[in-house]
């Protein structure tokens, strides 16, 4: 299984994205919220500071770092659990600084998220955690999980079972800086 951790810059009503280049193995060329994989020992807030600092080259503050939801994806081996994060507050203009990565960033409307190519599921969770959607949030498909906010180990049943995939988010509101 992969662990995964992706960041929600939120700035006057628009996520900063990154479009991922068009030679990558998994999910070529389409938008999604900056981020990587959770290295060996590391905590998923420690991987977020890291990955922003590595791709953005900003510095978050993790105070103001809250998790929005989890992402379970495909099973065995390539089974993907996403930690979803917003991110308050952060030092640092971004920048793209994974050229080899990503071939672009931009700032997107949250209102504009559905007309362009997203990863699976993870945009479409942060358009469903906005109060606006409530009605969408209380018909999606839910797993039950206990997360825990600052990343560290949780009891994760999807995790476990063949194929599911699912999202579970947080109470707590998401807020526009």
């Amino acid at each position: 299984m992969h662990v995964v951790v992706t960041g929600a810059l939120v700035e006057n009503g628009t996520v900063l994205l990154v479009h991922r280049r068009p030679t990558k193995r998994a999910y070529p060329d389409v938008w999604d919220l900056p981020g990587g994989q959770v290295e060996a020992g590391e905590s998923e807030l420690q991987a977020l500071a890291r990955e922003m600092h590595e791709e953005l080259g900003v510095q978050i503050v993790a105070e103001s770092a809250s998790r929005l939801g989890v992402l379970h994806d495909g099973s065995g081996e390539d089974a993907v659990h996403v930690g979803v994060w917003q991110i308050g507050n952060w030092v640092g203009s971004p920048a793209n600084r994974a050229p080899d990565e990503h071939d672009d960033i931009a700032w997107v409307g949250i209102s504009e998220l559905g007309g362009l190519p997203l990863v699976h599921g993870v945009l479409a969770a942060l358009v469903r955690s906005r109060p606006e959607f409530e009605w969408a949030r209380r018909h999606s498909e839910v797993t039950d999980r206990n997360l825990d906010d600052r990343g560290t180990t949780a009891d994760c049943r999807a995790c476990g079972v063949t194929g599911s995939s699912g999202f579970r988010w947080d109470r707590a509101p998401f807020s526009v800086k």
